[in-house]
């Protein structure tokens, strides 16, 4: 599956964190009713048998949608499941050997906080870059923030997409215009809100808006 500009839009990351009841397959498909346009799985503690098993049912369910689906990190869980790919930090697997597990085919997108950094995964053969945290975010314990003028130069730097992360609301959104993003990605934006689904819409009428020029 191609990457395209117009699929990260709003690009949701699971947390089951806050789950209220619900199930985590429930909350994405309400995030996809909603308008979420990509989905990553994050599941930085879950055993590798339930992470497994879990990303088998949210591949089907992406299918289902034709929404692209990738896996946080773990390249084992994204080859096995034939997800649509994987996104890398730039503590984990390098672009280019995710490249060579992989296949031409498939979506990697790769963490970036610098130039340097972005080039680098550009050249390694990253589909997408997430640059961030643009805002202070809780998600992350050792997310410091970039700045705004460091997201544009990015973005002017390297032909492929750019995604901001981390921090965004419906609120703050709209202070990213101009930077050259062609979406954002969000976590608790959308998943720990009381309905996923309204979040999810209201959080893409905002990106949309903060897109058009």
């Amino acid at each position: 599956m191609s990457c395209d500009r117009k699929d990260l839009v709003l690009y949701a990351v699971t947390d089951r964190s806050w789950l209220k009841g619900q199930t985590l397959l429930q909350q994405v498909e309400d995030a996809i009713k909603g308008g979420a346009t990509f989905i990553q799985l994050r599941e930085k503690e879950l055993g590798s048998e339930a992470f497994l098993e879990e990303a088998k049912v949210i591949r089907q369910l992406c299918r289902k949608y034709n929404v692209p689906f990738v896996i946080n990190d773990n390249v084992d869980i994204a080859e096995a499941v034939g997800a649509d790919g994987v996104h890398v930090g730039q503590s984990d697997m390098e672009a280019g050997d995710v490249r060579k597990r992989l296949g031409p085919d498939k979506i990697i997108g790769v963490s970036a906080r610098t130039v340097e950094q972005a080039l680098l995964a550009q050249e390694r053969g990253a589909d997408y870059l997430g640059v961030g945290a643009v805002f202070h975010t809780g998600s992350k314990a050792d997310a410091r923030e970039i700045d705004h003028d460091t997201l544009k130069e990015i973005c002017e730097a390297v032909d492929i997409p750019v995604i901001a992360i981390g921090g965004i609301t419906r609120d703050n959104v709209i202070e990213l215009k101009g930077t050259g993003i062609c979406g954002v990605a969000v976590i608790s934006a959308i998943f720990a809100q009381q309905d996923v689904e309204a979040a999810a819409r209201d959080m893409r009428t905002q990106v949309e808006e903060m897109l058009s020029e």
